[in-house]
């Protein structure tokens, strides 16, 4: 009786507590400028849930891709400064800054030159790259913005198919002074079963340093939402996670 028992008593985990993170350092949440928030009362309702979900400040990264997301500084600071005065004018307790998230292109190279990579933190710049084709000529990028003064974040490490299988690159880029960044929806396998396993890869190794909604949208808040009690979002938050110095 006792083996029956604990068969059909699973034991349910409690939620995880995501306000010891205090801050999410990757989402679209500028009204408008790239795939994420399409209005300012959708940013708003995003922000809310923000802080619902324990959050006390949010550094939304609006995309820069030379083909799709031509953002500028000045674009992004504008809009920023938008959902500021609209969150002062409704009262929303809730911080917000901006950076970017910046795919490895032809042009990364010239913005880094003209030294116009928004960055947040302590000069954390995070960076992207295509899903399916590995990166040509990215540890000289790395090495140039280290010398400035930079600290590269690799955005959503899991989901680069190039990588399925193996930490050992995150742990070489880690050795060299790199951050790695982990979409906690990668743990509810939002983006299939092979990112899940990578993420959890990660996880047991001990190599994420950053946890991100990667929120474009509402979903996105409301499945992390309901998938709190997952075990590996308790063990990840177990590692020594950087989102709180931010």
């Amino acid at each position: 009786m006792g083996f029956l028992s604990n068969l059909f008593s699973k034991k349910t985990l409690p939620n995880a507590d995501l306000s010891v993170l205090k801050a999410d350092m990757h989402s679209h949440l500028i009204p408008g400028i790239d795939d994420g928030s399409k209005s300012m009362d959708e940013t708003i309702a995003l922000l809310s849930k923000y802080k619902q979900l324990g959050y006390k400040k949010v550094i939304t990264t609006p995309h820069v891709m030379s083909d799709y997301y031509k953002n500028t500084p000045e674009i992004i600071l504008s809009g920023l400064e938008e959902v500021r005065s609209e969150l002062k004018r409704i009262n929303l307790d809730i911080e917000i800054e901006a950076a970017a998230e910046y795919y490895f292109d032809e042009t990364l190279f010239q913005t880094l030159k003209e030294n116009k990579l928004l960055t947040f933190g302590g000069n954390y710049a995070l960076i992207e790259f295509s899903f399916t084709t590995p990166p040509s000529g990215v540890e000289t990028l790395f090495y140039e913005m280290r010398i400035g003064g930079l600290k590269p974040i690799i955005a959503h490490f899991e989901r680069y198919q190039y990588f399925f299988g193996s930490v050992e690159q995150a742990r070489a880029w880690r050795e060299n002074g790199l951050f790695i960044q982990l979409n906690i929806n990668s743990l509810s396998g939002h983006y299939g079963l092979a990112v899940k396993k990578q993420a959890e890869m990660l996880i047991d190794a001990g190599l994420v340093d950053f946890l991100g909604t990667d929120c474009h949208r509402i979903d996105h808040l409301n499945l992390l939402q309901n998938n709190l009690n997952l075990p590996y979002l308790q063990k990840v938050l177990e590692l020594p996670l950087l989102n709180s110095t931010l």
